[in-house]
């Protein structure tokens, strides 16, 4: 096989790059409500407790941080159209 060939990366492809984001922040808002949920328990440990506030602090931030993604795909996409 030809070493050009094999080399070649395929093509950005990111018409999709929105809806994947979308679904990423669904997914993480998901997972963020079930570890507030599991806050609620009188018998989780301390230590648990404060690991899922840190963690949901993070989620929070991924959320934020991919929002502000989906704006710039979006604004990249119209100026493409």
């Amino acid at each position: 096989m030809d070493k050009g060939k094999r080399n070649k990366s395929k093509p950005d492809n990111r018409s999709d790059n929105v809806e994947k984001l979308q679904d990423q922040v669904q997914e993480t808002i998901m997972n963020l409500e079930g570890a507030h949920e599991s806050l609620h328990n009188e018998d989780l440990p301390l230590d648990q407790k404060k690991a899922i506030i840190e963690k949901n602090k993070r989620r929070e931030e991924s959320i934020a941080d991919k929002r502000d993604e989906i704006r710039d795909e979006h604004e990249f996409q119209q100026r493409k159209d």
